[in-house]
């Protein structure tokens, strides 16, 4: 009798270990996720916990797999958009959280979605002397090419 292991597919509910990096000039190597050195991820295809282009390298996968691949740039975060760069008044932000929070350079902030069902984050690049925050909303990675390593633990 031979033992055929799970494969991942479209649907699939996964445990693993994994880990993202930039790659190239832009990126540097630098890691942006690593769950080797902790408890594996657990997480469905198809609901956004991974970037389309990320899933679509799993599907076909056997559970037990450890594998890395390079996504080209722009291909699994998309390209950097310019107009994700934003200005957002001291006002606004007092409103949306702690009016004696503090903001510098390289801080990730939460904010909530306009339905407020949801979070999305954006990067402090500078204060203002005014007190408006200059943010990037792009993903860190948006733009740029990346290393994806993963070890699949389980598949159902």
């Amino acid at each position: 009798m031979t033992l055929t292991l799970p494969i991942i597919q479209a649907d699939s509910f996964l445990t693993l270990h994994y880990r993202l990096a930039g790659l190239g000039a832009a990126g540097q190597g630098r890691e942006i996720i690593n769950t080797f050195e902790d408890k594996p991820a657990t997480l469905s295809l198809g609901t956004g916990e991974l970037s389309p282009a990320i899933e679509a390298r799993l599907i076909g996968l056997a559970e037990g797999v450890r594998t890395r691949f390079e996504l080209a740039a722009g291909e699994a975060f998309g390209p950097r958009n310019p107009d994700l760069v934003q200005w957002v008044a001291r006002k606004l932000l007092d409103e949306l959280g702690d009016p004696m929070e503090r903001y510098a350079a390289g801080d990730v902030v939460q904010f909530p979605t306009p339905d407020g069902a949801g979070q999305y984050a954006g990067a402090v690049l500078q204060v203002g002397p005014d007190g408006a925050v200059q943010f990037d909303f792009n993903h860190p990675l948006a733009g740029q090419a990346v290393e994806f390593e993963v070890h699949v633990i389980g598949v159902l």
